[in-house]
This record gives C-alpha cells, structure tokens and sequence, in this order.
C-alpha cells in the first residue's frame, strides 16, 4: 500500500482509538453499546438513528452482549471516515476549479497546507501514485478510490 494512504489510515486509527478510550470506562478495550451513537458524534460523524443501528449491525458479535469491542469497532469506523473524507476533498476539488481534478500544485498545497503536513517523501509517494504523468493532474474519482481502496 502506499506511503500516503497508509499514513491516513494510521491518523484514522489513533483518533477512532482515542475516542473509543474516552468512553472505555473499565479500560478492559469494551464500551455499553449505548456509547456508540456518542463516540461515532465525537469523531465528527452524525448518522441518523437508522445508520447507526447499520454500524452496530456491523460491530456487534452475533450474540449481542451490550457491549463493543475495540478491534471490531475500529475497522468499521475506519470505513466510515475514510469514505467520509472523500466528499470533504471532492468539495476542495470542486471549489478550486469546478472541473473534478487538481493539478500537482493545488493538491501539493491542500496536503501541506491542511491538518498535519505531509513530508517530502510522503508527497512524492501520493504524487507518484496518484497524479496522472501524461495530464500532470489528479482526477477526484481516481484519487478517491486510491485512498478508499480495500486492501484486505
């Protein structure tokens, strides 16, 4: 997998687990279920009452016991926000040009400029992977499957 997306992923999972921590009372990596809606607001998602029962569905052992586990929580929500980051970048890209694409510049700018910098290698490493060597441009749809790919 990339340099880039795996970085993502990292920043996705120690947030997830941050939050997760906050509402872990007994420290033993469980949460009551009931503190779900409340951890998934926290990482600046609001599903409604139906998505969340979806997110449960998916996070619950076949038994439910009311309680979430840690390591079955964090693979769903780290779905969750990848895809969720998405239609943020897609609105960057639309804003800046209305055309669906950045050039190499805007996205070198929107990845050094926003939240935490990527370095040098990380940028070359994205760029190598995402940007288009015969347009010099990086088209939304491709560089969003980049990053949502399902490496499994």
């Amino acid at each position: 997998m990339f340099l880039f997306a795996d970085r993502v992923e990292a920043e996705i999972e120690k947030k997830v687990i941050e939050a997760f921590e906050v509402f872990d009372h007994e420290c033993n990596k469980t949460v009551d279920v009931r503190e779900i809606g409340s951890i998934v607001r926290s990482l600046g998602c609001y599903p409604t009452e139906a998505e969340l029962q979806e997110l449960l569905a998916e996070i619950e052992e076949e038994e439910p016991t009311g309680y979430i586990h840690l390591e079955k929580f964090i693979p769903v929500m780290r779905k969750v926000l990848l895809e969720r980051r998405g239609p943020i970048l897609k609105e960057y890209i639309n804003n800046e040009n209305k055309c669906g694409y950045l050039t190499k510049e805007q996205l070198v700018k929107y990845m050094t400029e926003e939240g935490e910098p990527f370095t040098q290698e990380e940028m070359e490493d994205m760029l190598s992977a995402a940007l288009d060597p015969e347009t010099n441009i990086i088209r939304y749809k491709d560089y969003i499957t980049l990053m949502i790919a399902d490496d499994a």
